[in-house]
């Protein structure tokens, strides 16, 4: 791939990627969906194996494309359980209750040199994925101030409201726009 820009999607389906495809102008774009079971049902014995399937593939080609491209800017993004996965793969450290062995390595922090932004949509809240026994998502220090994180106004999943329909509204509430705008500034 040239030099240009690389959407890296940790979500089955998300509505960011043609609103990116419009922000970068001229520059070359590829996207790359992250192959794991996206679901949402949090509550299911698969959905540790699934977030960590997503972490380790999410992770092996963000390192991949760092190391075969190193001319190109990646960017995150996810919606929802797909924003779990990309926040946990910025994470630098495993967190202390996950079994090492268990999970992917955090990736080397020179990689985070090539990640131009982080944008997540809905990221399950602490208290969210505390219920179902999972880690508070962890964004890493190098990617901290590349990060956006969107949560709509009511959406109980990301915040404190109790609208289980907010968390669904992203596509049409003007966040994805904001998200693309957010990540096109920083390519």
């Amino acid at each position: 791939m040239a030099p240009g820009s690389h959407l890296v999607l940790a979500a089955s389906e998300d509505c960011s990627s043609t609103h990116c495809v419009s922000q970068v102008g001229a520059k070359s774009l590829g996207v790359y969906a992250v192959n794991y079971p996206a679901s949402n049902d949090f509550a299911s014995s698969d959905f540790p194996k699934t977030v960590i399937d997503g972490i380790r593939d999410a992770g092996s080609h963000i390192q991949s494309m760092a190391m075969s491209c190193p001319q190109t800017r990646q960017v995150l993004g996810g919606y929802s359980q797909g924003s779990a996965v990309a926040g946990y793969v910025t994470s630098a450290v495993v967190p202390p209750a996950v079994p090492v062995q268990a999970v992917p390595a955090p990736m080397a922090p020179e990689v985070a040199n090539h990640v131009a932004a982080v944008t997540l949509f809905g990221a399950p809240s602490a208290q969210f994925l505390g219920q179902y026994g999972a880690p508070p998502i962890a964004i890493g220090p190098l990617y901290q101030p590349k990060t956006l994180q969107l949560c709509a106004d009511g959406d109980s999943i990301c915040g404190d409201g109790n609208s289980p329909v907010a968390h669904g509204l992203y596509a049409v509430n003007g966040m994805v726009g904001q998200g693309a705008n957010f990540a096109a500034s920083r390519l």
